[in-house]
């Protein structure tokens, strides 16, 4: 048997190709949307993907599974458990149910449905034949059960969260229940990911390990009780994650290959600008707000920027970028894709620096340091600030009298920003999703702003004054 796990940092996300190289066929689950690198992977060894699964309609990625299943020719297994439901996959698939299995070999996959985290959730236990016929190996878990915690009961809305969370406790109890202590979990998400609260930055785990020290698995643990806990722990819910789901369960347009990566030379760059589409400029904090064209949208390259890009860009207009050089170009795209972002036109030739040689306007932010900010508080200055961090962050310690809104949260929330002309200094933890926040300001019209470079550590590092209350 070959198994093997791929990671996408930024999304907090895995998946996996299971093999049986004998018989020189492969499995993909859960595959992510740029799929090129299963078909390396199958290629480089000499293997054929006969089945593309899937656990469940993602809400957090656009799912690569009708993109492989098309490239590769393989069969796309997936639920039979969502007709009738709010999100029914609605493109040609197998339907997959419990008695059910598929054979790669000496190996064979049986799906368990085991809702709760999403009404149609299958988990898929592997059997290595080769070592025993009646004990499985491994379960794919997706979004059932992770290291640490199980997925999050709430994305079907206020509704159908409590229904959804009393059928993730009877999956736990009924589904789980005869399963070997030995079983080997494979989770498609670890730590970052908010599918889910608590989870362990381990990738994989045993059933009996889970048994003994996850939470949401101890025995004592009521109906009632478990519904309860399950909910008070939810993580914030992106409006996006209801994007992705109507998306994977439509199907995501084939790629047949990554868009985005034409130079577009100065002057047809602006004309697009000028046209419409969102810039989004992949530099640093301080690159940025030195200056940028007028309008972009500062997120950063890494592996942050799926994750913001998702809930701050607009789905519905055309995306140009701005990279620091041309190798950044191909990671971002990966990243736009990856949560739906398809409509990218190509990236700047030249950089911000052909912009600037042609003479064409730029926008700059004003950058302030901690302790000038702290001076500046502290001589009695009018000047509000915003702090875009996360509720667990707030509470660890904040600027006193600091106003608080999750950076995903501000486009829905700018009435609660204070009018007028009091500078409004935005701050985070290092300066990466503030500048986010600073662009997401600018685009709405909100003036004058100050960026806190270094942000919260910064702030600590001078040993300034903090607020918990």
């Amino acid at each position: 048997m070959l198994l093997e796990r791929f990671e996408d940092r930024g999304l907090a996300h895995y998946s996996y190709a299971v093999a049986c190289p004998a018989a020189g066929k492969m499995a993909v689950i859960d595959p992510r949307r740029d799929v090129d690198i299963y078909l390396e992977f199958a290629r480089d060894r000499n293997l054929e993907i006969v089945y593309v699964l899937e656990t469940h309609i993602h809400a957090d990625y656009a799912s690569g599974a009708w993109e492989l299943a098309h490239r590769s020719g393989a069969e796309l297994w997936l639920s039979a458990y969502d007709t009738g439901e709010i999100y029914e996959v609605t493109f040609p698939h197998h339907e997959l149910g419990e008695g059910d299995e598929l054979v790669i070999g000496s190996l064979r996959i049986q799906p368990l449905h085991t809702p709760g985290h999403t009404p149609e959730h299958l988990s898929f236990l592997l059997y290595d034949t080769t070592r025993s016929a009646e004990i499985p190996l491994l379960m794919f878990s997706g979004d059932f059960l992770f290291v640490g915690s199980l997925g999050r009961p709430d994305l079907l809305g206020e509704e159908a969260k409590h229904e959804l969370a009393v059928q993730l406790y009877t999956s736990v109890r009924e589904k789980l229940e005869g399963l070997p202590d030995g079983l080997e979990i494979y989770p498609a998400h670890g730590a970052g990911s908010m599918c889910g609260a608590g989870m362990s930055s381990r990738p994989t785990s045993t059933l009996g390990f889970e048994r003994m020290t996850n939470p949401y698995l101890q025995k004592d643990l009521s109906c009632e009780a478990f519904v309860e806990k399950i909910l008070s722990t939810v993580p914030p819910f992106p409006p996006y994650y209801r994007r992705m789901k109507e998306l994977n369960a439509q199907g995501p347009a084939l790629l047949n290959g990554l868009p985005g990566r034409e130079a577009l030379e100065v002057s047809r760059f602006r004309q697009l600008v000028e046209d419409g589409h969102t810039v989004i400029d992949l530099r640093d904090q301080l690159s940025f707000g030195a200056g940028h064209i007028p309008g972009a949208l500062g997120i950063g390259a890494g592996t942050d920027l799926s994750t913001w890009a998702a809930w701050v860009v607009p789905y519905d207009t055309p995306l140009l970028l701005v990279s620091p050089d041309v190798t950044t170009v191909e990671a971002a795209v990966r990243a736009l894709v990856r949560v739906g972002l398809d409509q990218i036109a190509g990236y700047l030739d030249g950089g911000i620096e052909s912009w600037i040689r042609a003479g064409y306007s730029l926008q700059a932010t004003p950058q302030i340091s901690p302790p000038d900010l702290y001076r500046r508080l502290q001589q009695g200055e009018a000047i509000c600030v915003l702090d875009v961090r996360s509720d667990a962050e707030w509470h660890s310690g904040h600027i006193p009298g600091a106003l608080h809104i999750m950076g995903g949260e501000l486009m829905h929330r700018l009435s609660e920003i204070p009018a007028g002309s009091t500078p409004l200094a935005v701050v985070c933890a290092s300066g990466y999703r503030s500048t986010v926040a600073v662009s997401v300001l600018e685009r709405a019209g909100v003036h004058p702003l100050l960026h806190v470079t270094g942000g919260m550590n910064a702030w600590r590092q001078a040993g300034l004054p903090l607020s918990y209350e």
